[in-house]
């Protein structure tokens, strides 16, 4: 079956893109001063004094461009030399720009000393190549599984087995969501009919539209670490945040409710933002990806129908237990990965607005995971930071990019905590970040969460 879809599709590469990099320079005035402002670059955790390294950024991408995978942009990082041309420095001072960060002192809201294409050039070539075929070999073994589990809950079908299953089958729920996922970013492989055929499949099998949440998932990306532009898991402004009902704020904040919300968000987005993945209208999409999105809606429509008609054939019970609980158990592993990459961390980490956001610095707030024994069944989802900066390098390569990029990234990399073999550890991160991480100042460009005590009070009273 997989050489059948791979011959079909002809797969072959795409053409590059190579996005505008923004050009400026400092002013020749710069040489009169009396002190030279130090940039220092963390390469090695050694410091180098380097005055003519110039710090820069990847340009903001506007959605109304169109790309040739209709994926996760940048399609392609542009190489060093273009970069290096008229870069723009970005020195190392305090929020806002103002006040100067004391020696020996880690700040992670400052700009980096490094640029994007430093990053990309430590990591190694064969890293971005991806195989088609050893995707489509993860998308066989996942099937495989999932069915062979079905087949033995409802062969064995005792209550000691079926809550095995469920936690067992909403794991690999989650990873097909993930190999959709990589077919969204056009990491799977090259072939965009490929990509599209495959990512139907596996997304429309559990209730994921795929073309509405790639192009969701595209803008998340562009726009990570942004406050207002971001896609998932953003803070809220506190005039928003302050503005939502007590029910509201208290569902929000409270586990478990946060981990059930994926299938609203499908229909509803977030606070503040209206839309929704199935509206071929919707603010999410621009006209020309209209049909893309009414072509998902349409396969997510026919699975809601084949659930709809097994349920007459094996009755509610039956197909509640093979995959109602399923599902749920795979929701509850989507928004728990992905509020604790964007979350949670011992250290507040900053969120950007107006001319203090980069594509670097926001994809730098990100978070690596370590989720034990899941990493391998989940895809190495958990090397977020480097997949954040590059979703174009398949999953199987992440962790081979991420060690060699951490030389480059010094104290901007936050090395993850260790996992037993299940990342039990990771609840307690979850609930702490729930109790403190509430909604962020509705002005300033370098803002980090803030705790409204009256909340936090409530939910350890309860």
């Amino acid at each position: 079956m997989a050489g059948w879809v791979l011959s079909e599709c002809g797969i072959k590469p795409l053409p590059q893109i190579f996005p505008k990099p923004r050009t400026s320079f400092f002013s020749n005035s710069i040489k009169n001063h009396t002190h030279l402002q130090k940039v220092q670059f963390l390469h090695a955790n050694k410091k180098i004094l380097n005055p003519k390294f110039s710090p820069g950024s990847i340009p903001r991408l506007s959605r109304d461009k169109i790309w040739v995978l209709n994926v996760s942009a940048p399609s392609r990082i542009a190489s060093l030399d273009e970069y290096e041309k008229g870069e723009k420095m970005e020195t190392i001072d305090g929020v806002n720009g103002i006040g100067e960060e004391e020696e020996g002192e880690f700040d992670c809201g400052a700009p980096p000393p490094f640029k994007l294409a430093d990053i990309r050039a430590a990591i190694p070539k064969h890293c971005w190549v991806k195989d088609p075929w050893r995707s489509m070999s993860y998308v066989v073994r996942d099937v495989a599984i999932v069915f062979g589990l079905a087949a033995g809950a409802a062969y064995l079908n005792n209550w000691f087995i079926w809550p095995l299953y469920w936690a067992a089958q909403g794991t690999m729920f989650w990873a097909f969501f993930v190999l959709g996922h990589d077919c969204g970013h056009g990491s799977f492989s090259n072939n965009q009919k490929l990509n599209s055929v495959v990512g139907h499949i596996l997304h429309s099998s559990i209730l994921v539209p795929y073309h509405g949440w790639r192009i969701s998932h595209r803008t998340h990306h562009q726009n990570h670490g942004h406050v207002e532009n971001d896609e998932s898991w953003h803070p809220l402004p506190e005039k928003i945040y302050k503005n939502l009902d007590k029910v509201t704020q208290t569902l929000r904040f409270t586990v478990p409710f946060p981990m059930l919300a994926y299938p609203f968000y499908l229909w509803n987005r977030s606070p503040g933002k209206t839309g929704s993945h199935f509206d071929p209208n919707s603010d999410l999409f621009i006209p020309n990806e209209r049909k893309d999105v009414i072509t998902s809606t349409i396969c997510w429509t026919a699975m809601a129908a084949l659930l709809a008609g097994l349920s007459f054939v094996l009755g509610p019970v039956k197909l509640l237990q093979l995959y109602g609980v399923p599902y749920w158990g795979f929701v509850m592993w989507l928004d728990f990965v992905t509020y604790l990459h964007h979350h949670g961390h011992e250290d507040k980490l900053p969120w950007y607005r107006g001319k203090e956001w980069s594509y670097l610095r926001g994809g730098l707030t990100t978070l690596d995971r370590d989720y034990g024994w899941i990493n391998n069944i989940h895809h190495d989802i958990g090397t977020h930071v480097i997949h954040h900066l590059f979703p174009q390098i398949p999953h199987y390569h992440l962790v081979e990019a991420t060690e060699a990029a951490k030389p480059v990234l010094g104290e901007y990399y936050r090395e993850p905590k260790k996992s037993s073999p299940l990342p039990f550890h990771l609840i307690g991160d979850l609930v702490k970040s729930l109790e403190q991480d509430h909604y962020v100042s509705d002005t300033g460009d370098v803002v980090y969460y803030q705790t409204d005590p009256n909340l936090s009070s409530s939910n350890k009273s309860k």
